[in-house]
């Protein structure tokens, strides 16, 4: 059966009344986890930013090596059902955020490596502002750092490569072929784009660990939300490519449609040059609203600020992408792929944009308990979304989109 029939048998499994339902359980359901886990008032007030944040994007990165990097290796197959399997899953992803924060990164890597992997070996080594708050958000940083540089390589293998050079080789062996081959981009890509600025955390900065912030001359701060916002714009159209456009026009080089070498160039390059588009025409249109920004400058006058908002208004859209494929079958399904990319496409920015006011409402500021206004040092959207990803996410992935999408026998 072609992708496009497919696509239609789903569609016809999803009714729109019950996607905009299931939109609302899980929008209650966010609100939930947000209170308990990370709301400032709530149970455990994880939301400091950086700590909580920390924790999320190992969640998501989680859900994505099951889903994506390992192709659900070992958690598939015949011996159990649907929901069954979505439990084992989800238990599996919480184990491993749980492994990668406090076991991989503070106990291996920052005891035995990298210092500022860890809060404690931070303390240890002393220095200026060596305490537990402030180490723990630097240590959080890092994490955040490199686990969104594996992000943006799991998904650009996944949607481009895909199973190349592995076709043909058994489940196991393949899944641990790519982690390794992830997992190493991931390492040259944290080192380039973001090792320098987490040397630079510290005082003093640590020049014989880490180079200079290279793009320091050209972006007016040292800071690695440069790299933050353009590599989460660069995700984005990963995403939306991916979900919402069918593989298209990637899969155009890959007739068998199991990914090759020339799928995943053409689809690592182009989402660059759409994310590279992007996040400049973000930055214009800041420009037009907050005037240019300037070296020095603070809250919305802050260059920084100006990066990491772009990576948060795209990550706004990935959101809003994932929920349009996910919740109401990609809404559009007709015989022609650039007319359903297209109208899709704007369906997504349309969601991202009230994802984007109802965050920076009053309503936003009295449910999360965050500190209102935009560009607060102490805030940033992208924790909420990351929740909100991780709810859908495990939905979708996990749960094969149970209970809103049911095979038929």
């Amino acid at each position: 059966m072609s992708e496009i029939v497919a696509n239609q048998a789903e569609r016809k499994n999803i009714n729109v009344f019950f996607g905009l339902i299931n939109l609302a359980v899980a929008f209650v359901v966010v609100s939930g986890l947000w209170f308990v886990f990370l709301h400032p008032n709530g149970v455990m007030a994880l939301y400091t930013p950086m700590y909580g944040f920390s924790l999320l994007v190992a969640f998501v990165a989680s859900i994505v090596l099951i889903s994506k990097v390992t192709d659900f290796y070992p958690f598939a197959g015949p011996s159990l059902g649907t929901v069954s399997w979505g439990l084992v899953r989800t238990i599996a992803a919480v184990a491993i955020m749980l492994f990668l924060v406090y076991g991989f990164f503070w106990g291996f890597i920052g005891r035995f490596g990298i210092t500022y992997f860890s809060p404690y070996s931070i303390i240890a080594a002393g220095g200026v502002g060596a305490e537990i708050f402030n180490a723990r958000e630097n240590a959080s940083t890092a994490i955040v750092y490199l686990l969104t540089a594996f992000l943006w390589v799991a998904l650009t293998w996944s949607a481009g490569f895909g199973q190349w050079p592995w076709v043909g080789v058994q489940r196991g062996p393949a899944a641990l072929a790519r982690i390794g081959i992830v997992g190493l981009l991931s390492t040259i890509a944290y080192v380039v784009l973001f090792h320098p600025h987490v040397c630079y955390l510290f005082f003093p900065a640590q020049t014989m660990a880490g180079v200079e912030p290279w793009w320091s001359k050209w972006a007016m701060t040292s800071s690695a939300y440069y790299n933050l916002g353009l590599l989460l714009s660069i995700l984005m159209w990963v995403i939306v490519s991916d979900v919402l456009w069918e593989g298209y026009p990637w899969r155009i080089v890959d007739r068998k449609g199991q990914g090759n070498l020339w799928r995943g160039l053409f689809t690592l390059i182009g989402t660059f040059v759409l994310g590279i588009l992007s996040f400049m025409a973000l930055l214009a249109a800041m420009n037009i609203f907050w005037l240019e920004p300037f070296e020095g400058g603070q809250y919305t006058d802050a260059p920084y600020f100006r990066y990491l908002h772009a990576g948060e208004i795209s990550t706004f859209v990935a959101l809003a992408a994932f929920i349009v494929k996910t919740y109401f079958g990609n809404l559009v399904n007709g015989p022609n792929i650039w007319v359903r990319a297209a109208l899709r496409t704007v369906a997504a920015a349309i969601g991202g944009t009230l994802f984007y006011l109802f965050y920076y409402s009053s309503l936003s500021t009295f449910l999360l308990g965050k500190v209102p206004g935009i560009a607060q040092p102490e805030d940033t959207p992208l924790v909420w979304t990351l929740l909100f990803l991780s709810v859908v996410l495990i939905q979708a992935d996990f749960f094969a989109g149970w209970p809103l999408i049911r095979k038929e026998k």
